[in-house]
């Protein structure tokens, strides 16, 4: 490993200051939040400002904020990102933790499509597919996804629709279908309990992107032979933990 230069570590210290707070320091507010020299920031500020990686804020005299080349660089790495390719690295970090099947799904109008998939290493475990289609009122990825739609895209994409059962503990009529996810809205988790299979239930929680929005749902799917309510909770940590990881993976900085 070569050498680090220290002032381009300083200048990274320095552009990292601005993610946290309004987004706006002072050269007085970076000096003692790093301990550095003050002529060494000024001329850093200066050097960050003139390759417009920061900006003077024009009625806050001596207030910098983030430039358009910051912008131009987190565009481009959000550009490359892939989310199927991320979502199986987390899921299988997920699987390696709690050795059962882990999924990641995206929504499209009432399916999920699986587009990462992690199996338990367990004889008896879930059989699924990446790129397999499921209606997502039957599985805790779907629920978690329908729950997470503004309100009335969620009535345009539910009210008046056939729900197709599963399996005889499917949720078949709208009205309690909108009331599991207004449910699942306050808890932040999704449960499903032998609704797509009736041998397995799973556990869902929301991915975000670099814009808080929910994209994709993680899930863990268990047999019920391993199944049971401490279980339960457990997993639903394991998920919300997976999920939160792979939406900072995604550029997500807010909390769940």
């Amino acid at each position: 490993m070569g050498r680090l230069v220290p002032a381009v570590t300083r200048a990274l210290d320095i552009l990292e200051l601005f993610l946290e707070g309004d987004g706006t320091l002072s050269a007085p507010e970076v000096t003692r939040r790093l301990q550095l020299p003050r002529t060494t920031v000024h001329e850093l500020l200066t050097t960050l400002a003139a390759r417009s990686y920061l900006v003077q804020i024009p009625d806050q005299t001596g207030r910098y904020r983030l430039g358009v080349r910051a912008y131009q660089l987190g565009s481009r790495y959000a550009e490359q990102l892939d989310l199927a390719a991320e979502g199986q690295q987390v899921a299988r970090e997920v699987a390696e933790t709690c050795d059962e099947t882990v999924h990641v799904a995206v929504l499209e109008e009432t399916d999920v499509i699986y587009i990462a998939k992690v199996d338990s290493t367990h004889a008896v475990r879930m059989v699924s597919a990446a790129g397999r289609k499921l209606p997502a009122h039957c599985t805790s990825v779907g629920k978690m996804l329908l729950a997470s739609l503004p309100p009335a895209e969620l009535e345009a994409r539910v009210a008046g629709r056939e729900l197709t059962a599963m399996t005889p503990n499917s949720i078949t009529e709208p009205e309690a279908l909108l009331a599991a996810l207004a449910e699942i809205r306050e808890r932040g988790i999704a449960a499903e309990h032998r609704e797509s299979n009736p041998d397995v239930s799973c556990v869902a929680a929301p991915v975000r992107d670099s814009a808080g929005r929910v994209v994709a749902a993680l899930s863990i799917s268990v047999p019920m032979i391993r199944w049971s309510e401490d279980r339960e909770r457990e997993l639903a940590g394991l998920a919300a933990k997976g999920a939160d990881d792979l939406s900072v993976r995604l550029g997500h900085r807010g909390g769940r």
